[in-house]
């Protein structure tokens, strides 16, 4: 499949523009070239990136084969891709306002473990993009899928009706942001980089803003530095609400089948799907504002690169703001837990914090005695020691919003305070449970357990963590955790093991099932023997009593009624006795191994042999073959006695008595 037509001069001024810009400006600036050589100049760059941007749309292809995502792209370098849906974390479709106005959108492929986005599509139609989404988690879902629909899948255009005939399961609503979260998310919202900017150019590393410092006294000068950090602070706490506002406007999360979908965004709408299988860990975060209006948010972590989180790598937005209580609801939605009680760190600890603080103040201190001592201004390079009065309150709260609980199935953590987080983790996407202590933590006796998933957050350090609890205590989570975690995995893995393979549809195998009672009620109702059958068979031995019979009236026939015993329905006895299973229906070499079906996260054997199964089976088997082999038996006797009647009715009645007694 192709890309979008109306990509190709999209790509080629996206890359060429700024060039072109600076180009034309040089050129024209030039009294000896002028206008006239900055156009033709500008016009040969934009017609070399659209003539390689026609050669990459010829080249570039997309095809959705039965296990893998196949991506050819390349014009002087060419590259094959192969991604297995199993792999596939989420794919995300994105759109611009230039690119909502032509009509195209981008898709990015996030794969498992993946630093980058694995695959990129620039640009197809947005009904080819939505089609390209729903397919892929459908495909996930289902295995290999059919082929059937694999195949109509991919004959169909990158149009309307690709997009229709793509049947997935219903969606629902979970969450929606409404106009006033939306404004208290942006009132709550703060980007700090412009802080961090103007602190770099005023610390003497780059000289810009010395030459703007005037000449004046020590007190002039500290009270344009207050009213400086103060209208600092309003413009970042103004950009980090535009921010904000423009990154989860029109939010919305809905669950469909076993995936959850979200869309977001103003001037670049975001979607796609967080698969429910693929979470690692549930993230509620909060912060003193938030907490004090009872408002919290929800992000789900999972394994990989998430596109347009930015440095949240694999980290999905939920919930960017709601009420508590909601948030957990939503968070129970993805994982059942209970009502966590969190277990705090020894009180003791407060001291240890208490003393990092008092250092961290001391330290600001020496700071601001260097800088007036390097000035010479004269200010109170002291001031900064009255934040030794809040030290043992902050020690207090670091203390009382640090915790761990264990529930049924997830460990949750609770740590910070400025930025409170609650990380709740499955037991069995625990990856390590790790035991950390550095040398002040030894010589308080404490220690930190970190709980290690395959989330990318475990890259910078935030793994679910219980920290600075007595040693002997964390020694005993440690322990719990990995006997929490090995029960965990044997009980999803035997879940997994539960699997009965077959090669029909469930439509197939409802019919085979009717058909063969139907043909079991007739049987039963034809069979010598059986139901109404057997007082049929008492009345002609009765009349054959009293008078020689005539063979072609009181004997069957062998083509309308078989007897019971008869060729067809006897299995053959070799000469040990030993009867051994039939295999030739099956087409299977049993001299090589067990052919493993790969289905993405265990393998299981299409054709199992008797030694694979258990004890029980085996001998419930070789007890089926034992009675197969007495009905043998019994029907071979039967057999006997209806030919010994053709000698006549005294002879039949000894036939009869011999099958009595033999059965």
């Amino acid at each position: 499949m192709k890309l979008a037509p109306q990509s190709v001069p999209y790509r080629a001024l996206q890359k060429v523009s700024g060039i072109v810009v600076v180009l034309f400006f040089v050129v024209n600036n030039n009294p000896d070239w002028g206008f006239t050589a900055a156009a033709v100049v500008a016009g040969a760059v934009v017609l070399a990136a659209t003539a390689y941007e026609v050669a990459y749309y010829r080249r570039f292809d997309y095809e959705l084969t039965a296990d893998t995502l196949d991506i050819s792209s390349g014009v002087i370098s060419r590259r094959e891709r192969e991604i297995p849906y199993r792999r596939i974390q989420n794919v995300d479709v994105s759109r611009s306002v230039i690119q909502r106005a032509i009509g195209v959108a981008a898709v990015d492929l996030e794969t498992a473990g993946g630093s980058s986005t694995e695959g990129s599509i620039r640009f197809v139609t947005p009904d080819e993009a939505t089609r390209l989404q729903r397919e892929v988690q459908r495909r996930k879902s289902t295995g290999s899928g059919a082929e059937a629909q694999g195949d109509g899948a991919e004959g169909a255009g990158a149009g309307t009706g690709a997009a229709q005939g793509t049947v997935g399961p219903d969606e629902a609503e979970l969450f929606a942001i409404s106009p006033g979260e939306l404004a208290l998310v942006g009132a709550l919202s703060f980007d700090g980089r412009l802080i961090g900017l103007l602190a770099f150019l005023s610390s003497g590393s780059v000289p810009v803003l010395s030459s703007f410092i005037p000449d004046a006294s020590a007190v002039a000068l500290t009270a344009t530095a207050i009213v400086g950090v103060g209208g600092l602070f309003l413009v970042s706490w103004v950009l980090g609400a535009g921010i904000a506002f423009t990154n989860y406007y029109g939010f919305r999360l809905s669950r469909a089948g076993d995936e959850l979908r979200y869309e977001r965004g103003l001037f670049r709408r975001y979607s796609g799907s967080i698969p429910t299988e693929k979470v690692q860990a549930l993230r509620i975060a909060d912060n003193p504002a938030k907490r004090l209006l009872g408002y919290a948010s929800l992000s789900i972590e999972t394994a990989g690169y998430a596109p347009g989180q930015g440095g949240d790598q694999g980290s999905q937005a939920a919930v960017p703001i709601a009420t508590t209580d909601r948030v957990y609801r939503l968070a129970r939605e993805v994982e059942s837990f209970g009502e966590p009680r969190f277990r705090r760190p020894p009180k003791r600890i407060r001291w240890r914090y208490a003393f990092r603080y008092a250092i961290g103040v001391g330290v600001l201190v020496a700071v601001a005695f260097g800088v007036d001592w390097y000035l010479g201004a004269g200010a109170p390079w002291y001031a900064p020691a009255a934040l030794l009065l809040a030290a043992p309150v902050a020690a207090h709260l670091k203390w009382k919003h640090r915790g761990y609980w264990l529930g049924e199935d997830h460990l949750l953590t609770r740590n910070g305070f400025w930025s409170r987080t609650v990380t709740v983790v499955p037991y069995y996407r625990i990856q390590n449970v790790i035991d950390r202590r550095t040398l002040f933590q030894r010589r308080w006796d404490v220690a930190t357990i970190v709980a290690d998933t395959a989330g990318s957050s475990s890259i910078a350090g935030n793994d679910a963590a219980a920290v600075d609890f007595a040693t002997d205590e964390a020694v005993d989570l440690r322990e719990t955790l990995r006997e929490r975690l090995r029960v965990a995995v044997a009980e999803r893995r035997d879940r997994r093991d539960q699997f009965e393979w077959f090669d029909a549809d469930a439509e197939d195998v409802g019919e085979a099932d009717g058909g063969a009672d139907e043909a079991d009620g007739e049987a039963g109702d034809s069979t010598p023997g059986s139901g109404e059958a057997t007082p049929e068979g008492d009345e002609t031995a009765s009349e054959t009593d009293g008078a020689t019979p005539t063979p072609d009236a009181s004997i069957p026939d062998a083509d309308d009624a078989p007897a019971a015993g008869s060729d067809e329905d006897r299995s053959d006895v070799p000469d040990d006795g030993v009867i051994r299973p039939d295999f030739s229906g099956s087409g299977r070499d049993y001299s090589r191994p067990a052919e493993r079906i790969d289905t993405g996260e265990y393998a299981v054997d299409r054709n199992p042999s008797d030694i694979d199964r258990p004890t029980e089976d085996r001998e419930a088997g070789s007890g089926g073959d034992e009675k197969e082999q007495r009905d043998s038996a019994d029907g071979d006797a039967v057999g006997d006695g209806n030919e010994t009647t053709d000698d006549g009715g005294q002879a039949a009645d000894d036939g009869n008595e011999t099958t009595d007694d033999e059965k």
